[in-house]
């Protein structure tokens, strides 16, 4: 008795790939709100100890929805059955959400159970609906449930745990999370999946995560209009604000001016999606949210203070949030021309050299500097390609 009697999956419709539908873009809705809940809390607690919290929880969050994302490639989201999933996970995504503040704190068990109820919950649900309708994907599926469910003990066990040994248990629960797929959830018994098992609509998946990129750089422009309101407008902060805003905007132009329609046009034509969608997609978008997420708090910092005092943590912010934007792209964008672009690699070592300069320069005129290095980046990869250059070219 346990299978959905209606076919819940999409109709493919060979090379084209479905639109991202309204219920998809609802559902993002949560995580604007989850990523603002990060990039808050590494503001707050921004010590070694508070990073590698917030980065625990950036990729968890980011786990959740990206396997979501996998999951409405495969289901339709215009059936009632899924819009009604979808919904359900919206809900507990946002108890998840308004967890992140004292996830290591004394909500920590509710974020435990809401995160655990997604995972588990969601995969239980496309267990069901494959069940009579595609018995292959059931079986990849049956061995990805096995995976979140023992990571699900590791979850709920650090709830009951407090402090370093929380973080701890809940760092090996997110390593098996994240083993996983490159192991391609080999369990005893069952075997192992294999990526020609993950037929995806290429081209869906990347307009999906392309969409929550301009999620994360939407909150990072949301947090400096928030704060800028706030201030008292002298030229100095008017000067932070449009220098963040710069740089939010060359953030958005190294993802999408050529890579995202590179890397798009590449899965959608490749013989193994799956392979680009779980290294191109599932694994180094991550690093592009977090950098994202970084490099918004940077800007809340020179905004609030942008004559002040370089400290060691606004150098990591300004200098490292940018640093990496840029390995997340340039690995992302490798996937698509073999090597990874020159432009980048300039980039990375003009920031590096940029670092030793903040003990003399003020927060602001670092900002202003590492923006530039963005833009000449943009330029450098725009100007290359408007020559004729062939993507795969070695100076590029």
């Amino acid at each position: 008795m346990f299978g959905a009697r209606i076919n819940l999956l999409r109709v493919r419709r060979g090379h084209d790939h479905h639109p991202v539908t309204y219920i998809e873009l609802f559902f993002d809705l949560v995580f604007v709100f989850a990523v603002t809940q990060l990039s808050h809390g590494l503001l707050k607690h921004f010590t070694v100890l508070g990073l590698v919290q917030t980065a625990l929880l950036t990729f968890g969050i980011w786990w959740i929805w990206v396997f979501t994302a996998w999951i409405t490639n495969w289901l339709d989201p215009d059936r009632p059955a899924v819009r009604l999933m979808l919904v359900g996970l919206m809900l507990a995504g946002l108890v998840l959400a308004c967890a992140i503040p004292t996830a290591f704190g004394d909500r920590g068990l509710v974020f435990a159970l809401a995160y655990v109820g997604m995972q588990v919950g969601r995969t239980g649900f496309m267990l069901w609906a494959l069940k009579r309708h595609d018995p292959g994907n059931f079986r990849n599926f049956t061995r990805i449930f096995v995976w979140f469910a023992v990571a699900a003990l590791f979850w709920i066990a650090g709830a009951f745990v407090d402090g370093t040994t929380r973080l701890c248990v809940w760092a090996i629960a997110l390593a098996i999370e994240y083993v996983g797929p490159s192991v391609y959830f080999w369990v005893p018994g069952l075997g192992r999946s294999s990526t020609a098992d993950w037929q995806i609509e290429g081209a869906h998946l990347a307009e999906r995560c392309g969409l929550f990129i301009i999620i994360a750089l939407g909150e990072s422009i949301l947090i400096t209009g928030a704060t800028f309101a706030e201030l008292t407008w002298t030229p100095t902060t008017i000067a932070a604000f449009v220098v963040a805003f710069t740089g939010s905007a060359a953030m958005w132009a190294v993802y999408f001016n050529i890579g995202a329609k590179r890397a798009s046009r590449h899965i959608a034509a490749s013989d193994d999606p799956g392979r680009m969608g779980r290294s191109g997609y599932t694994y180094l978008h991550v690093l592009i949210v977090a950098g994202i997420i970084v490099v918004a708090v940077g800007d809340e910092l020179v905004l609030h203070h942008p004559d002040g005092h370089t400290g060691i943590g606004t150098v990591a912010a300004i200098v490292g949030g940018p640093a990496l934007y840029l390995i997340g792209n340039a690995l992302f964008k490798r996937l698509s021309i073999s090597i990874l672009p020159t432009s980048h690699l300039v980039g990375l070592g003009l920031l590096a050299a940029l670092a030793p300069a903040a003990a003399i320069v003020t927060p602001l005129v670092l900002s202003a500097a590492t923006t530039a290095i963005l833009i000449a980046v943009v330029t450098w990869e725009w100007l290359w390609v408007d020559r004729g250059k062939t993507a795969k070219a070695p100076s590029h």
